[in-house]
Protein backbone atom coordinates (compact mmCIF):
# COMPACT_ATOMS: atom_id res chain seq x y z
CA UNK A 1 0.00 0.00 0.00
CA UNK A 2 2.86 2.38 0.82
CA UNK A 3 4.37 1.83 -2.62
CA UNK A 4 1.07 2.71 -4.30
CA UNK A 5 0.79 5.95 -2.33
CA UNK A 6 4.41 6.82 -3.08
CA UNK A 7 3.77 6.21 -6.78
CA UNK A 8 0.57 8.29 -6.69
CA UNK A 9 2.45 11.18 -5.11
CA UNK A 10 4.95 11.03 -7.95
CA UNK A 11 2.28 11.44 -10.63
CA UNK A 12 1.76 15.18 -10.15
CA UNK A 13 3.07 16.21 -13.56
CA UNK A 14 1.12 13.44 -15.32
CA UNK A 15 -2.05 14.38 -13.44
CA UNK A 16 -1.59 18.04 -14.35
CA UNK A 17 -1.12 17.17 -18.04
CA UNK A 18 -4.19 14.91 -17.90
CA UNK A 19 -6.33 17.66 -16.31
CA UNK A 20 -5.28 20.23 -18.92
CA UNK A 21 -5.84 17.90 -21.86
CA UNK A 22 -9.22 16.67 -20.61
CA UNK A 23 -10.52 20.12 -19.67
CA UNK A 24 -9.41 21.62 -23.00
CA UNK A 25 -11.05 18.76 -24.92
CA UNK A 26 -14.31 19.12 -22.98
CA UNK A 27 -14.28 22.89 -23.48
CA UNK A 28 -13.72 22.47 -27.22
CA UNK A 29 -16.46 19.83 -27.33
CA UNK A 30 -18.86 22.27 -25.64
CA UNK A 31 -17.85 25.05 -28.04
CA UNK A 32 -18.62 22.79 -31.00
CA UNK A 33 -21.76 21.14 -29.61
CA UNK A 34 -23.79 24.14 -28.42
CA UNK A 35 -23.88 26.09 -31.73
CA UNK A 36 -24.62 22.84 -33.56
CA UNK A 37 -27.44 22.13 -31.10
CA UNK A 38 -28.98 25.56 -31.67
CA UNK A 39 -28.78 25.07 -35.42
CA UNK A 40 -30.14 21.53 -35.15
CA UNK A 41 -33.11 22.71 -33.08
CA UNK A 42 -34.18 24.84 -36.06
CA UNK A 43 -33.61 22.18 -38.73
CA UNK A 44 -34.48 18.48 -38.62
CA UNK A 45 -32.03 17.80 -41.45
CA UNK A 46 -29.18 19.41 -39.53
CA UNK A 47 -30.19 17.50 -36.39
CA UNK A 48 -30.02 14.17 -38.19
CA UNK A 49 -26.71 15.01 -39.85
CA UNK A 50 -24.96 16.30 -36.73
CA UNK A 51 -26.17 13.52 -34.44
CA UNK A 52 -25.30 10.96 -37.11
CA UNK A 53 -21.76 12.32 -37.40
CA UNK A 54 -21.28 12.43 -33.62
CA UNK A 55 -22.57 8.86 -33.32
CA UNK A 56 -20.22 7.74 -36.11
CA UNK A 57 -17.24 9.22 -34.27
CA UNK A 58 -18.21 7.23 -31.17
CA UNK A 59 -18.03 3.98 -33.16
CA UNK A 60 -14.33 4.59 -33.88
CA UNK A 61 -12.13 3.16 -31.11
CA UNK A 62 -10.52 6.00 -29.17
CA UNK A 63 -7.02 4.63 -29.81
CA UNK A 64 -7.61 4.59 -33.57
CA UNK A 65 -9.12 8.09 -33.52
CA UNK A 66 -6.08 9.43 -31.68
CA UNK A 67 -3.68 7.76 -34.12
CA UNK A 68 -5.56 9.03 -37.18
CA UNK A 69 -4.86 12.64 -36.32
CA UNK A 70 -1.10 12.16 -36.75
CA UNK A 71 -1.22 11.66 -40.56
CA UNK A 72 -4.03 14.24 -40.86
CA UNK A 73 -1.98 16.95 -39.15
CA UNK A 74 1.13 15.87 -41.02
CA UNK A 75 -0.65 16.44 -44.34
CA UNK A 76 -1.93 19.83 -43.10
CA UNK A 77 1.64 21.06 -42.68
CA UNK A 78 1.54 21.84 -46.39
CA UNK A 79 -1.09 24.48 -45.56
CA UNK A 80 -0.13 25.70 -42.09
CA UNK A 81 3.65 25.26 -42.24
CA UNK A 82 6.20 22.94 -40.66
CA UNK A 83 5.53 24.35 -37.20
CA UNK A 84 2.15 22.59 -36.94
CA UNK A 85 2.42 20.00 -34.12
CA UNK A 86 1.70 16.44 -35.23
CA UNK A 87 2.27 14.66 -31.91
CA UNK A 88 1.29 15.41 -28.35
CA UNK A 89 -1.32 17.89 -27.20
CA UNK A 90 -2.91 19.06 -30.47
CA UNK A 91 -3.89 15.69 -32.01
CA UNK A 92 -5.00 14.43 -28.60
CA UNK A 93 -7.11 17.57 -28.07
CA UNK A 94 -8.84 17.28 -31.45
CA UNK A 95 -9.57 13.57 -31.13
CA UNK A 96 -10.90 13.80 -27.56
CA UNK A 97 -13.02 16.85 -28.39
CA UNK A 98 -14.74 14.84 -31.12
CA UNK A 99 -15.21 12.01 -28.64
CA UNK A 100 -16.82 14.41 -26.15
CA UNK A 101 -19.17 15.83 -28.77
CA UNK A 102 -21.94 13.20 -28.81
CA UNK A 103 -23.30 13.29 -25.23
CA UNK A 104 -23.23 17.09 -25.10
CA UNK A 105 -24.84 17.47 -28.50
CA UNK A 106 -27.47 14.79 -27.91
CA UNK A 107 -28.55 16.23 -24.57
CA UNK A 108 -28.61 19.78 -25.93
CA UNK A 109 -30.70 18.81 -28.96
CA UNK A 110 -33.06 16.73 -26.80
CA UNK A 111 -33.47 19.57 -24.31
CA UNK A 112 -34.28 22.04 -27.07
CA UNK A 113 -36.76 19.65 -28.70
CA UNK A 114 -38.62 19.08 -25.43
CA UNK A 115 -39.05 22.69 -24.36
CA UNK A 116 -42.68 23.53 -23.55
CA UNK A 117 -44.16 25.09 -26.73
CA UNK A 118 -46.28 27.33 -24.55
CA UNK A 119 -43.18 28.93 -23.04
CA UNK A 120 -41.74 29.58 -26.50
CA UNK A 121 -45.05 31.09 -27.67
CA UNK A 122 -45.17 33.29 -24.58
CA UNK A 123 -41.64 34.54 -25.26
CA UNK A 124 -42.59 35.32 -28.84
CA UNK A 125 -45.80 36.96 -27.65
CA UNK A 126 -43.99 39.51 -25.50
CA UNK A 127 -41.84 40.47 -28.47
CA UNK A 128 -38.55 38.78 -27.60
CA UNK A 129 -35.98 38.57 -30.38
CA UNK A 130 -34.37 35.25 -31.30
CA UNK A 131 -31.29 35.94 -29.20
CA UNK A 132 -33.29 37.26 -26.26
CA UNK A 133 -35.46 34.14 -26.27
CA UNK A 134 -32.38 31.92 -26.52
CA UNK A 135 -30.53 33.69 -23.71
CA UNK A 136 -33.38 34.39 -21.30
CA UNK A 137 -35.73 31.44 -21.85
CA UNK A 138 -34.30 28.47 -23.74
CA UNK A 139 -30.79 28.45 -22.25
CA UNK A 140 -31.87 28.48 -18.57
CA UNK A 141 -34.44 25.73 -19.17
CA UNK A 142 -32.03 23.54 -21.18
CA UNK A 143 -28.95 24.14 -18.99
CA UNK A 144 -29.50 21.26 -16.49
CA UNK A 145 -29.92 18.75 -19.33
CA UNK A 146 -26.86 20.07 -21.15
CA UNK A 147 -24.84 19.81 -17.93
CA UNK A 148 -25.87 16.16 -17.65
CA UNK A 149 -24.39 15.61 -21.11
CA UNK A 150 -21.23 17.47 -20.14
CA UNK A 151 -20.86 15.21 -17.09
CA UNK A 152 -21.05 12.13 -19.28
CA UNK A 153 -18.58 13.64 -21.76
CA UNK A 154 -16.17 14.50 -18.95
CA UNK A 155 -16.05 10.95 -17.61
CA UNK A 156 -15.60 9.52 -21.12
CA UNK A 157 -12.90 12.03 -22.00
CA UNK A 158 -10.89 11.56 -18.82
CA UNK A 159 -10.88 7.81 -19.38
CA UNK A 160 -10.01 8.04 -23.08
CA UNK A 161 -7.26 10.58 -22.39
CA UNK A 162 -5.11 7.80 -20.89
CA UNK A 163 -4.67 6.53 -24.47
CA UNK A 164 -3.04 9.80 -25.54
CA UNK A 165 0.26 8.33 -24.34
CA UNK A 166 0.40 6.45 -27.66
CA UNK A 167 0.71 9.72 -29.62
CA UNK A 168 3.26 11.31 -27.33
CA UNK A 169 1.03 13.32 -24.97
CA UNK A 170 1.93 12.92 -21.27
CA UNK A 171 -1.04 11.71 -19.26
CA UNK A 172 -2.06 9.25 -16.57
CA UNK A 173 -1.78 6.64 -19.31
CA UNK A 174 2.03 6.84 -18.97
CA UNK A 175 2.24 4.78 -15.75
CA UNK A 176 -0.50 2.43 -17.02
CA UNK A 177 1.26 1.63 -20.28
CA UNK A 178 4.68 1.42 -18.64
CA UNK A 179 3.30 -0.81 -15.91
CA UNK A 180 1.58 -3.14 -18.38
CA UNK A 181 4.79 -3.40 -20.40
CA UNK A 182 6.89 -4.38 -17.37
CA UNK A 183 4.10 -6.07 -15.39
CA UNK A 184 4.59 -3.51 -12.64
CA UNK A 185 1.10 -3.64 -11.18
CA UNK A 186 1.80 -0.84 -8.71
CA UNK A 187 2.28 1.54 -11.64
CA UNK A 188 -0.84 0.24 -13.38
CA UNK A 189 -2.95 0.50 -10.24
CA UNK A 190 -1.65 3.98 -9.42
CA UNK A 191 -2.49 5.22 -12.92
CA UNK A 192 -5.97 3.68 -12.78
CA UNK A 193 -6.69 5.08 -9.30
CA UNK A 194 -5.56 8.56 -10.34
CA UNK A 195 -7.61 8.49 -13.55
CA UNK A 196 -10.72 7.13 -11.84
CA UNK A 197 -10.33 9.58 -8.96
CA UNK A 198 -10.03 12.50 -11.37
CA UNK A 199 -13.17 11.37 -13.21
CA UNK A 200 -15.11 11.10 -9.94
CA UNK A 201 -13.98 14.54 -8.76
CA UNK A 202 -14.84 16.09 -12.13
CA UNK A 203 -18.26 14.44 -12.13
CA UNK A 204 -18.94 15.64 -8.59
CA UNK A 205 -17.99 19.25 -9.42
CA UNK A 206 -20.00 19.27 -12.63
CA UNK A 207 -22.89 17.69 -10.70
CA UNK A 208 -22.72 20.62 -8.28
CA UNK A 209 -22.97 23.05 -11.19
CA UNK A 210 -25.89 21.04 -12.62
CA UNK A 211 -27.78 21.16 -9.31
CA UNK A 212 -27.16 24.88 -9.06
CA UNK A 213 -28.61 25.44 -12.53
CA UNK A 214 -31.58 23.17 -11.90
CA UNK A 215 -32.50 24.77 -8.56
CA UNK A 216 -31.55 28.31 -9.66
CA UNK A 217 -29.03 28.57 -6.79
CA UNK A 218 -26.37 30.86 -8.17
CA UNK A 219 -24.02 30.39 -5.22
CA UNK A 220 -23.93 26.64 -5.79
CA UNK A 221 -23.28 27.12 -9.51
CA UNK A 222 -20.55 29.68 -8.86
CA UNK A 223 -18.92 27.42 -6.26
CA UNK A 224 -18.74 24.50 -8.68
CA UNK A 225 -17.37 26.70 -11.47
CA UNK A 226 -14.83 28.21 -9.08
CA UNK A 227 -13.60 24.79 -7.95
CA UNK A 228 -13.21 23.68 -11.60
CA UNK A 229 -11.29 26.86 -12.42
CA UNK A 230 -9.01 26.42 -9.40
CA UNK A 231 -8.24 22.84 -10.44
CA UNK A 232 -7.30 23.93 -13.96
CA UNK A 233 -5.15 26.80 -12.64
CA UNK A 234 -3.35 24.41 -10.27
CA UNK A 235 -2.69 22.05 -13.18
CA UNK A 236 -1.31 24.95 -15.23
CA UNK A 237 0.99 25.92 -12.38
CA UNK A 238 2.34 22.39 -12.02
CA UNK A 239 2.67 21.84 -15.76
CA UNK A 240 4.51 25.02 -16.65
CA UNK A 241 6.42 25.89 -13.47
CA UNK A 242 10.10 25.89 -14.38
CA UNK A 243 9.45 24.21 -17.71
CA UNK A 244 12.02 24.88 -20.41
CA UNK A 245 10.66 25.57 -23.85
CA UNK A 246 13.95 24.55 -25.46
CA UNK A 247 13.84 20.84 -24.70
CA UNK A 248 15.28 17.85 -26.50
CA UNK A 249 12.40 15.41 -26.97
CA UNK A 250 13.38 11.75 -27.06
CA UNK A 251 10.90 9.28 -28.55
CA UNK A 252 10.42 5.67 -27.55
CA UNK A 253 8.33 2.84 -28.95
CA UNK A 254 6.13 0.78 -26.66
CA UNK A 255 8.48 -1.82 -25.20
CA UNK A 256 10.99 -1.94 -22.35
CA UNK A 257 14.20 -1.67 -24.37
CA UNK A 258 13.02 1.58 -25.94
CA UNK A 259 12.12 3.11 -22.58
CA UNK A 260 15.55 2.21 -21.19
CA UNK A 261 17.52 3.50 -24.17
CA UNK A 262 15.54 6.75 -24.22
CA UNK A 263 16.45 7.32 -20.54
CA UNK A 264 20.08 6.41 -21.24
CA UNK A 265 20.24 9.08 -23.95
CA UNK A 266 18.30 11.54 -21.80
CA UNK A 267 20.62 11.10 -18.83
CA UNK A 268 23.68 11.84 -20.97
CA UNK A 269 22.07 14.94 -22.43
CA UNK A 270 20.96 16.20 -19.02
CA UNK A 271 24.52 15.88 -17.77
CA UNK A 272 25.61 17.84 -20.84
CA UNK A 273 23.27 20.66 -19.83
CA UNK A 274 20.21 19.97 -22.00
CA UNK A 275 16.59 20.01 -20.83
CA UNK A 276 15.00 16.69 -21.82
CA UNK A 277 11.47 15.40 -22.37
CA UNK A 278 10.14 11.99 -23.45
CA UNK A 279 7.44 10.79 -25.83
CA UNK A 280 6.84 7.15 -24.93
CA UNK A 281 4.72 4.35 -26.36
CA UNK A 282 4.87 5.41 -30.04
CA UNK A 283 4.16 2.96 -32.86
CA UNK A 284 6.98 2.19 -35.31
CA UNK A 285 5.61 4.17 -38.25
CA UNK A 286 4.55 7.12 -36.09
CA UNK A 287 7.92 7.21 -34.30
CA UNK A 288 9.93 7.26 -37.52
CA UNK A 289 7.76 9.94 -39.13
CA UNK A 290 8.00 11.94 -35.92
CA UNK A 291 11.80 12.06 -35.91
CA UNK A 292 12.05 12.67 -39.65
CA UNK A 293 9.67 15.64 -39.42
CA UNK A 294 11.13 17.08 -36.22
CA UNK A 295 8.12 16.28 -34.02
CA UNK A 296 10.65 14.51 -31.78
CA UNK A 297 14.40 15.06 -31.73
CA UNK A 298 15.91 11.62 -31.11
CA UNK A 299 14.81 8.02 -31.62
CA UNK A 300 16.46 4.63 -31.37
CA UNK A 301 15.25 2.61 -34.34
CA UNK A 302 16.30 -0.65 -36.00
CA UNK A 303 17.80 -1.13 -39.43
CA UNK A 304 15.46 -3.97 -40.44
CA UNK A 305 12.40 -1.96 -39.44
CA UNK A 306 13.44 1.03 -41.53
CA UNK A 307 14.52 -1.20 -44.42
CA UNK A 308 11.23 -3.09 -44.70
CA UNK A 309 8.62 -0.69 -43.32
CA UNK A 310 9.89 2.72 -44.40
CA UNK A 311 12.02 1.96 -47.47
CA UNK A 312 9.75 -0.96 -48.52
CA UNK A 313 12.73 -3.09 -49.48
CA UNK A 314 12.45 -6.88 -49.64
CA UNK A 315 16.08 -7.78 -50.39
CA UNK A 316 18.46 -8.65 -47.57
CA UNK A 317 21.96 -7.19 -48.05
CA UNK A 318 24.87 -7.41 -45.63
CA UNK A 319 24.74 -5.48 -42.38
CA UNK A 320 27.14 -2.74 -43.52
CA UNK A 321 25.53 -2.37 -46.95
CA UNK A 322 22.08 -2.02 -45.38
CA UNK A 323 23.25 0.66 -42.96
CA UNK A 324 24.99 2.60 -45.73
CA UNK A 325 21.83 2.62 -47.84
CA UNK A 326 19.70 3.65 -44.85
CA UNK A 327 22.03 6.57 -44.08
CA UNK A 328 21.82 7.73 -47.69
CA UNK A 329 18.03 7.29 -47.85
CA UNK A 330 17.40 9.15 -44.58
CA UNK A 331 19.62 12.02 -45.72
CA UNK A 332 18.02 12.29 -49.17
CA UNK A 333 14.36 11.95 -48.18
CA UNK A 334 14.14 13.96 -44.94
CA UNK A 335 17.58 15.07 -43.78
CA UNK A 336 17.37 12.76 -40.75
CA UNK A 337 20.84 12.20 -39.27
CA UNK A 338 21.99 8.65 -38.44
CA UNK A 339 24.47 8.85 -35.56
CA UNK A 340 25.48 5.19 -35.79
CA UNK A 341 24.93 1.72 -34.35
CA UNK A 342 24.66 1.25 -30.61
CA UNK A 343 26.45 -2.07 -30.92
CA UNK A 344 23.74 -4.69 -30.52
CA UNK A 345 21.02 -6.22 -32.64
CA UNK A 346 17.42 -6.64 -31.54
CA UNK A 347 16.06 -8.85 -34.27
CA UNK A 348 12.71 -10.48 -34.67
CA UNK A 349 12.91 -14.24 -34.31
CA UNK A 350 10.46 -17.07 -33.78
CA UNK A 351 10.90 -18.44 -30.26
CA UNK A 352 9.67 -21.56 -28.46
CA UNK A 353 10.26 -23.07 -25.03
CA UNK A 354 13.43 -25.13 -25.39
CA UNK A 355 11.84 -28.28 -23.96
CA UNK A 356 8.79 -28.00 -26.25
CA UNK A 357 10.95 -27.42 -29.31
CA UNK A 358 13.16 -30.42 -28.50
CA UNK A 359 10.14 -32.63 -27.84
CA UNK A 360 8.58 -31.70 -31.19
CA UNK A 361 11.86 -32.00 -33.06
CA UNK A 362 11.84 -28.34 -34.11
CA UNK A 363 15.13 -26.49 -34.49
CA UNK A 364 14.50 -24.16 -37.40
CA UNK A 365 11.66 -22.11 -38.85
CA UNK A 366 11.38 -24.56 -41.74
CA UNK A 367 10.33 -27.31 -39.32
CA UNK A 368 7.21 -25.29 -38.50
CA UNK A 369 5.98 -25.69 -42.07
CA UNK A 370 5.15 -29.34 -41.38
CA UNK A 371 4.84 -29.39 -37.58
CA UNK A 372 3.27 -26.03 -36.80
CA UNK A 373 -0.14 -26.43 -38.43
CA UNK A 374 -1.77 -27.34 -35.14
CA UNK A 375 0.03 -24.63 -33.18
CA UNK A 376 -0.87 -21.10 -32.10
CA UNK A 377 1.55 -18.30 -32.91
CA UNK A 378 1.64 -15.07 -30.93
CA UNK A 379 3.09 -11.69 -31.79
CA UNK A 380 3.11 -8.08 -30.70
CA UNK A 381 0.25 -5.85 -31.93
CA UNK A 382 1.99 -4.96 -35.21
CA UNK A 383 3.98 -8.13 -35.93
CA UNK A 384 1.53 -9.85 -38.28
CA UNK A 385 1.09 -6.70 -40.38
CA UNK A 386 4.81 -6.15 -40.88
CA UNK A 387 6.53 -7.05 -44.17
CA UNK A 388 9.06 -9.18 -42.27
CA UNK A 389 6.37 -11.57 -41.06
CA UNK A 390 4.89 -11.83 -44.54
CA UNK A 391 8.34 -12.59 -45.96
CA UNK A 392 9.01 -15.30 -43.34
CA UNK A 393 5.54 -16.80 -43.76
CA UNK A 394 5.88 -16.99 -47.54
CA UNK A 395 9.53 -18.09 -47.58
CA UNK A 396 8.86 -21.10 -45.35
CA UNK A 397 5.21 -21.70 -46.25
CA UNK A 398 4.04 -21.31 -42.65
CA UNK A 399 0.49 -22.07 -41.59
CA UNK A 400 -0.76 -22.07 -38.01
CA UNK A 401 -4.01 -23.12 -36.39
CA UNK A 402 -4.43 -19.70 -34.78
CA UNK A 403 -2.77 -16.32 -34.57
CA UNK A 404 -2.95 -14.11 -31.47
CA UNK A 405 -1.75 -10.61 -30.61
CA UNK A 406 -0.26 -9.75 -27.22
CA UNK A 407 1.46 -6.79 -25.64
CA UNK A 408 5.22 -7.47 -25.95
CA UNK A 409 5.74 -8.58 -22.35
CA UNK A 410 2.63 -10.77 -22.31
CA UNK A 411 3.87 -12.80 -25.29
CA UNK A 412 6.27 -14.56 -22.94
CA UNK A 413 3.51 -15.23 -20.41
CA UNK A 414 1.47 -16.72 -23.25
CA UNK A 415 4.22 -19.26 -23.92
CA UNK A 416 4.36 -20.23 -20.25
CA UNK A 417 0.57 -20.57 -19.95
CA UNK A 418 0.19 -22.51 -23.20
CA UNK A 419 -1.90 -19.83 -24.90
CA UNK A 420 0.76 -19.67 -27.61
CA UNK A 421 3.22 -22.29 -28.85
CA UNK A 422 5.48 -19.95 -30.84
CA UNK A 423 6.00 -16.20 -30.58
CA UNK A 424 7.64 -13.48 -32.64
CA UNK A 425 10.22 -12.58 -30.00
CA UNK A 426 12.90 -9.92 -29.73
CA UNK A 427 16.39 -11.43 -29.66
CA UNK A 428 17.73 -8.86 -27.15
CA UNK A 429 14.99 -9.62 -24.63
CA UNK A 430 16.29 -10.87 -21.30
CA UNK A 431 13.35 -13.25 -20.90
CA UNK A 432 14.65 -15.49 -23.70
CA UNK A 433 17.38 -16.78 -21.42
CA UNK A 434 15.37 -16.39 -18.20
CA UNK A 435 12.46 -18.47 -19.59
CA UNK A 436 14.78 -20.96 -21.33
CA UNK A 437 13.52 -20.19 -24.81
CA UNK A 438 15.21 -21.05 -28.09
CA UNK A 439 15.26 -18.82 -31.19
CA UNK A 440 14.56 -21.00 -34.20
CA UNK A 441 17.17 -20.99 -36.98
CA UNK A 442 16.44 -18.89 -40.07
CA UNK A 443 18.60 -20.59 -42.74
CA UNK A 444 16.87 -18.74 -45.60
CA UNK A 445 17.65 -15.34 -44.04
CA UNK A 446 14.03 -14.23 -44.28
CA UNK A 447 14.40 -11.90 -41.31
CA UNK A 448 16.68 -8.91 -42.03
CA UNK A 449 19.21 -7.68 -39.49
CA UNK A 450 17.97 -5.25 -36.83
CA UNK A 451 20.93 -3.23 -35.60
CA UNK A 452 19.88 -0.58 -33.10
CA UNK A 453 20.76 2.86 -34.48
CA UNK A 454 20.30 6.40 -33.19
CA UNK A 455 18.32 8.78 -35.40
CA UNK A 456 18.28 12.55 -34.96
CA UNK A 457 15.81 15.00 -36.47
CA UNK A 458 17.21 17.16 -39.29
CA UNK A 459 17.77 20.26 -37.15
CA UNK A 460 18.88 18.33 -34.08
CA UNK A 461 21.56 16.56 -36.13
CA UNK A 462 23.25 19.93 -36.71
CA UNK A 463 23.94 20.44 -32.99
CA UNK A 464 27.59 19.45 -32.67
CA UNK A 465 27.59 19.69 -28.86
CA UNK A 466 24.67 17.24 -28.69
CA UNK A 467 26.38 14.89 -31.15
CA UNK A 468 29.54 14.98 -29.05
CA UNK A 469 27.54 14.01 -25.95
CA UNK A 470 26.00 10.99 -27.70
CA UNK A 471 28.95 9.67 -29.76
CA UNK A 472 30.36 7.59 -26.87
CA UNK A 473 27.21 5.42 -27.11
CA UNK A 474 28.06 4.30 -30.65
CA UNK A 475 29.25 0.69 -30.58
CA UNK A 476 29.27 0.64 -26.76
CA UNK A 477 26.33 -1.64 -25.91
CA UNK A 478 26.51 -5.36 -26.57
CA UNK A 479 23.51 -7.66 -26.66
CA UNK A 480 24.34 -9.27 -23.30
CA UNK A 481 24.27 -5.87 -21.57
CA UNK A 482 20.99 -4.97 -23.28
CA UNK A 483 19.40 -8.29 -22.31
CA UNK A 484 20.42 -7.74 -18.71
CA UNK A 485 18.93 -4.25 -18.70
CA UNK A 486 15.69 -5.45 -20.29
CA UNK A 487 15.34 -8.28 -17.79
CA UNK A 488 15.91 -5.93 -14.86
CA UNK A 489 12.64 -4.11 -15.65
CA UNK A 490 10.67 -7.09 -16.98
CA UNK A 491 11.29 -9.69 -14.28
CA UNK A 492 8.61 -10.35 -11.70
CA UNK A 493 10.77 -9.71 -8.63
CA UNK A 494 13.36 -7.04 -7.80
CA UNK A 495 12.27 -4.82 -10.67
CA UNK A 496 14.08 -1.56 -11.22
CA UNK A 497 12.84 1.62 -12.89
CA UNK A 498 13.70 2.51 -16.47
CA UNK A 499 15.94 5.28 -15.14
CA UNK A 500 17.86 2.91 -12.88
CA UNK A 501 18.16 0.31 -15.65
CA UNK A 502 19.61 3.02 -17.90
CA UNK A 503 22.17 4.02 -15.27
CA UNK A 504 23.24 0.40 -14.81
CA UNK A 505 23.46 -0.07 -18.57
CA UNK A 506 25.68 3.01 -18.87
CA UNK A 507 27.93 1.66 -16.13
CA UNK A 508 28.24 -1.78 -17.72
CA UNK A 509 28.86 -0.28 -21.17
CA UNK A 510 31.51 2.05 -19.77
CA UNK A 511 29.79 5.21 -20.98
CA UNK A 512 29.04 6.93 -17.69
CA UNK A 513 29.51 10.68 -17.84
CA UNK A 514 32.05 11.95 -15.29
Amino acid sequence: MNSIWATLLGLGDKLAAHVLLSSAAIALGIALALPLAIWASRSETVARATLGFASLVQTIPALALLALFFPILLSLRAVFGEGLPTLGFLPALLALALYALLPILRNAVTAQANLDPGVIEAADGVGMSFWQRLRLVEAPLAAPYIMAGIRTAAVWTIGAATLSTTIGQPSLGDPIFAGLQTQNWVLVLAGCIASAGLALVADALLGTIERGLRTRRRLLTAGGLGAVALGILAALAVQFAGRSEDRIVIGAKGFSEQYILARLIGQRLEKAGYAVGYRDGLGSAVAHRAVSTGAIDILVDYTGTIWTNQMERSDNPTRDAMLAEIIDWESRTSGTHVLGRLGFENAYGLAMPRAAAASAGISGIGDLATKGQGMTIGGDPEFFERPEWIAVRDTYGLRFAARRNFAPTFMYNALQSGEADVIGAYTSDGRIAADDLVILDDPQGAFPNYDAIVLLAPETGKDERLLEALRPLVGAIDVAAMREANLSVDREENKVSFEEAARRLAQRAGVETP
